[in-house]
């Protein structure tokens, strides 16, 4: 095998854009291997831009068909976990879109199995891990370079979305469709990288807003406090309603700060000595020099990166990823298995809010999904209690 054929499921927005980049040339491992969607004016589509690749109504009849080495599913995320299982069965390589599912519950499912398949190739479509910005910040943490992490600080409110983009479809921004609003849709990629480079919380308080400014059943306002379990705090802050936006990440350490602005620049301050050091050893002469003028100097040396980003890269470098590892068993950037994490989180924050209290990670698995099926049932107009 030179290249592999991939199927896609799904010609919508992002299976358009991925279909594109190959046909484009811009992954040089892969091919599509055949298109799939329920839409009949897809095939009409696919027909006019991809006029040599098979088109499929049935995905479970595209995975048999011997068409295709791999799929990428672009469909609603109650369904990854569900696609990426029937892959695997059948031996083909499964690329999930993010999030990898709606509760840890399904996506357990997914992983446990994954795992009777160790030949087989399963990642997750975090484009974000091949970001040269958040790898360089995952590295300084990794090198210990700022230290231990003391607290986390992230507001990602450039996802504004108006009231059209919700109401594009019925199934959008519903629990029954789509599992929740901002922390499933647009956020996902902040809840891996935050995991990702920071690690799991141990404990969840969150205040979230259903509804708040948008004409939807699920969230478009976010307030996450976390606790890491060893004295170390996080605040996440997430909403689609702010047009002006605000893309900041702040990691402070006992040896340093790191900030990520518009995830394009990242400022990186070491300190010459640990913070408690320095707090043992001056007095307050020392400070006021340093807070009078005196210059940083002697505290800390400074270093600022700014990276370019090309639209499209950052996911194409995922797919020639996943594609060499099935090839030639490169190491994966972002190995299916790590979508639960994103996952856990999401389901922690919406599982505070929906008891009003701390909660412990691992959360409840079935408390969860008792409390989301209630969600569902409120929707539908179907009593809580019946």
């Amino acid at each position: 095998m030179k290249k592999v054929r991939l199927g896609i499921i799904g010609l919508g927005a992002q299976g358009g854009a991925y279909a594109g980049f190959i046909a484009e040339g811009r992954v040089s491992n892969m091919e599509i291997g055949a298109i799939c969607d329920i839409d009949p004016e897809k095939k009409a589509v696919a027909a006019e831009k991809y006029p040599a690749v098979p088109f499929y109504d049935d995905y479970i009849a595209m995975l048999d068909s011997g068409d295709v080495d791999a799929i990428v599913t672009c469909v609603p995320h109650y369904l990854h976990p569900e696609m990426g299982i029937n892959a695997l069965q059948r031996d083909v390589h499964a690329l999930l879109e993010k999030p990898a599912g709606v509760y840890t519950k399904q996506v357990r499912e997914l992983n446990e199995f994954a795992k009777t398949k160790p030949e087989l190739t399963f990642g997750i479509m975090f484009n974000q891990r091949t970001n040269e910005l958040y790898q360089k910040v995952k590295a300084v943490i990794d090198n210990g370079e700022i230290g231990g992490i003391r607290r986390t600080n992230w507001i990602i409110t450039t996802w504004w979305r108006p009231q059209g983009y919700y109401d594009q479809s019925a199934w959008r921004a519903t629990w029954e469709g789509e599992g929740g609003g901002v922390l499933v849709n647009q956020a996902p990629h902040q809840l891996d990288l935050l995991q990702w480079i920071a690690g799991m919380p141990k404990k969840v308080y969150s205040n979230v807003k259903y509804g708040y400014q948008r004409d939807i059943a699920v969230e478009d306002e976010v307030t996450a406090v976390l606790d890491y379990g060893n004295g170390a705090t996080g605040v996440f802050i997430t909403a689609t309603h702010d047009i002006m936006g605000t893309d900041r990440f702040e990691i402070l350490g006992d040896k340093g700060k790191i900030v990520v602005d518009d995830s394009r620049k990242v400022t990186i301050k070491r300190l010459k000595r640990p913070e408690a050091e320095m707090s043992a050893e001056m007095d307050m002469q020392d400070v006021m020099k340093i807070f009078m003028g005196g210059g940083t100097d002697d505290i800390y040396n400074e270093e600022i990166i700014e990276f370019e980003s090309v639209w499209g890269a950052q996911h194409t470098s995922v797919m020639e990823n996943f594609a060499a590892n099935i090839l030639d068993g490169t190491p994966l950037l972002a190995p299916g298995s790590d979508g639960i994490q994103g996952v856990a989180l999401a389901n922690a924050i919406h599982l505070s809010s929906w008891l009003g209290k701390e909660v412990e990670l691992p959360i409840d698995e079935d408390l969860y999904f008792a409390e989301l099926t209630k969600k569902i049932e409120e929707e539908k107009g179907v009593p809580a209690n019946k």
